[in-house]
């Protein structure tokens, strides 16, 4: 549902404006969370992820147009590093609520009251949204002809390589965790305390790493997170201890927190305000549909050749990456985009 209704949902972001899908997809997982929290059959819980998929889609690609409108050129970097900060923030503070509370009540007891406790807070959210973010782009409100989505080479390079890496990426995810059981013989809270690191990197340094993107331009951020992610690609397979874990995946995170702010902001970049809906569907779409066709190579790989094998294909492809980034993405001079 996430990747199908991306477009769909970028358009209409341009065409009504921002607000009303953020709150819609605040509501949306409210609603979501209340279906789960009364599930006792597998079909509530695919009609709930369906809602949830939907939820995702309204409330993520509103964040980002209404960031790619708020922030000045010589800002968005960091602005859209603090999107992630704050949701990270977030989900270590939940962390803690949720094991608190299924640690007072129990297993068997506590996720009713943890689904409720997400759907009440989603209501708030969305109530504080109603009342408190204007809109961001007053071009729905005219009806002049909207500009088609650019078909400049630096667009069309940008959608083939997050595609492309996002298909890689995804590539090894859903293996990741059992390779390292197997390599390092550590139980799955051994391997959730190696994360706590890379958690508390995204909690704190992607505003000012995406500060940077907006100090020295955002090829050279990219790039350099892409080659950074290429080599720790390589070295897990090497890992020999929860340490060296910790340490690989707090690097990795700081490659990603510095490279895909400077990607969000390059989107707004090259888009105008009565673009910027369906770019971001556009590009979330692409990442999307890489990230369908990764686990599937990923496996096989696996299983075909070896167990090292998908991370060894990952980095000889966040490698190339990098290097058609840098020898062939230009980016045209930032100056204000019309709304």
């Amino acid at each position: 549902m996430t990747v199908l209704i991306r477009p769909i949902v970028g358009t209409a972001l341009d065409r009504f404006g921002r607000r009303p899908f953020l709150i819609l997809g605040l509501s949306g997982y409210a609603g979501t969370m209340f279906i789960i929290a009364f599930s006792d059959q597998v079909w509530h819980i695919t009609l709930a992820r369906a809602c949830e998929g939907t939820a995702y889609a309204l409330l993520w690609l509103s964040v980002q147009a209404i960031t790619a409108d708020a922030a000045e050129t010589n800002d968005r970097g960091r602005s859209f590093g603090s999107m992630p900060q704050a949701s990270y923030r977030g989900a270590i503070i939940g962390t803690f609520i949720g094991f608190g509370v299924l640690t007072a009540v129990g297993i068997n007891n506590g996720w009713r009251p943890l689904f409720l406790g997400y759907a009440i807070t989603c209501l708030i959210a969305a109530l504080l949204a109603l009342l408190h973010i204007p809109e961001t782009n007053p071009a729905f409100s005219t009806h002049h002809e909207r500009r088609p989505l650019p078909r400049s080479r630096p667009w069309v390079l940008l959608l083939l390589v997050t595609a492309v890496t996002g298909a890689s990426w995804a590539m090894i995810t859903p293996i990741l965790m059992i390779f390292l059981q197997e390599k390092l013989t550590a139980d799955v809270a051994s391997l959730g305390a190696a994360y706590l690191p890379a958690a508390l990197i995204w909690a704190v340094l992607p505003s000012r790493l995406g500060a940077l993107a907006d100090r020295f331009g955002r090829k050279p951020l990219m790039v350099l997170g892409l080659v950074a992610a290429a080599s720790s690609s390589f070295y897990i397979p090497h890992i020999g201890s929860l340490l060296g874990l910790a340490a690989i995946w707090a690097f990795q995170a700081l490659c990603y927190a510095a490279g895909d702010p400077a990607e969000e902001a390059l989107v707004a970049d090259l888009t105008g305000g009565d673009q910027r809906g369906r770019a971001y569907g556009m590009y979330t779409m692409a990442a999307g549909l890489g990230a369908t066709l990764g686990p599937l190579v990923g496996g096989w790989l696996y299983e075909a050749i070896g167990s090292k094998a998908p991370f060894y294909a990952n980095g000889i492809v966040l490698a190339i990456c990098a290097i058609i980034l840098a020898g062939l993405l230009k980016i045209p001079g930032q100056q204000r985009q019309p709304l």
